[in-house]
C-alpha cells in the first residue's frame, strides 16, 4: 500500500474517532457508522453491515445464525436486519424512536444505537435479552403512534397470538411508520409446530412461518414488501429449489419456492453486495417491509 494510502486511511479513522466522540459514544462501544445502505467492497471482502468491520471472512460457516462479525459478533441475520432497514427505511436519525424488540447484541451495541436514533429496547421476560424494558407484543405498553420504526427479528415466532401483535404495532407506529419483520422462513405455509419446538434460549416456538405472511400483514392494514435478495428472485424465477452447497435440513426450501410469487419480491442486495455482507445462501435471508400508511 502507497504511502498516500496509508496516510488517507488513517485521516479517515480519525476523522470516524472525532465523529464517534462527538456524539457521545462509551469507550469500547460498537462504532455504527450512519445509516446508508450498504456498497460492495473489492472481491473477496467482507463487511458488516452493523459495525462496519472489514477482513478476509466471518467465522462460523455460512448460516443465517452463524457467519460471525469478528468485530461485534453480529451474526449473518442481524446484517440482514440492518440492511433491510437501511434500504427500507429514509431519514433515520435522533429524531427516530425506534424500537427493537430482543436485540441480540450487548450494551455496547444499545450505547451505540442510542447515539444514533432515540432508541428503546425491549424484551418479554429480560431472560434471554437484557433490554430498557419488558413488553409484550401482544398487548404493548406504550402510546398510540408513538414509534417511528420497530426492528423485530426471529420474535414473532415466539408470540402466540400473531394478529393481536400486527394490531398492536400498527397502534403504535406513526402513521407512515415501519417494521422491519425478520422471521425464520422454514416452509412454504404458516403452520404451528407439528410438535413441541425451542430455539437455543428455551423460548417456545408457536408458529412456522411462510410465505403467506406477506398477505396476513396486508389483512392488518400494512403496506407490505418482501425483501430478498437478487439469488432468491432467480431461484424464485426459475422455480428452483436447489443450492450448491445443499439446502440446510431447518428449510424446507421445495415448499418454500414453490409457494413464492416473484412477482411478490422486492430485490434489495445484488450478489456481489450479498457476497460482501455474507448473506448466504439465498434462502435464508427473506423480510418485510411492513408500513403504516400516512
Amino acid at each position: 500500500m502507497s504511502l498516500v494510502r496509508r496516510a488517507v486511511r488513517k485521516a479517515r479513522r480519525e476523522a470516524r474517532a472525532v465523529v464517534d466522540r462527538a456524539q457521545g459514544l462509551p469507550p469500547g462501544a460498537v462504532p455504527l457508522r450512519p445509516f446508508t445502505p450498504q456498497v460492495p467492497g473489492r472481491p473477496g471482502l467482507r463487511r458488516c453491515a452493523v459495525c462496519r468491520w472489514q477482513g478476509a471472512a466471518f467465522t462460523g460457516g455460512n448460516h443465517c445464525e452463524a457467519s460471525v462479525c469478528p468485530g461485534c459478533g453480529a451474526i449473518g441475520r442481524d446484517r440482514w436486519l440492518f440492511h433491510c432497514l437501511t434500504t427500507s427505511v429514509a431519514g433515520i436519525g435522533k429524531q427516530t424512536r425506534l424500537l427493537e424488540t430482543s436485540p441480540r447484541l450487548g450494551d455496547s451495541y444499545k450505547d451505540a444505537m442510542a447515539a444514533r436514533v432515540d432508541y428503546l429496547a425491549s424484551d418479554y421476560d429480560q431472560r434471554a435479552h437484557k433490554a430498557d424494558i419488558a413488553l409484550d407484543l401482544q398487548k404493548i405498553d406504550l402510546p398510540d403512534a408513538s414509534l417511528d420504526v420497530v426492528m423485530t427479528s426471529h420474535v414473532l415466532e415466539h408470540v402466540p397470538d400473531t394478529s393481536a401483535a400486527l394490531n398492536e404495532l400498527m397502534r403504535v407506529l406513526k402513521p407512515g411508520g415501519s417494521v422491519i419483520l425478520l422471521v425464520p422462513v422454514l416452509q412454504g405455509a404458516t403452520a404451528p409446530p407439528a410438535e413441541p419446538e425451542f430455539h437455543g434460549d428455551d423460548t417456545p416456538v408457536f408458529w412456522r412461518f411462510g410465505l403467506d405472511l406477506t398477505g396476513t400483514l396486508r389483512a392488518h392494514g400494512f403496506e407490505t414488501r418482501l425483501l430478498c435478495t437478487a439469488d432468491f428472485r432467480r431461484h424464485a424465477d426459475a422455480g428452483d429449489p436447489t443450492w450448491p452447497d445443499g439446502i440446510s435440513p431447518e428449510w424446507d426450501v421445495a415448499s418454500i419456492v414453490a409457494a413464492t410469487d416473484p412477482n411478490e419480491l422486492t430485490v434489495i442486495c445484488d450478489d456481489r453486495l450479498a457476497d460482501t455482507l455474507g448473506l448466504v445462501p439465498s434462502y435464508m435471508y427473506l423480510g418485510w417491509h411492513a408500513r403504516k400508511p400516512g
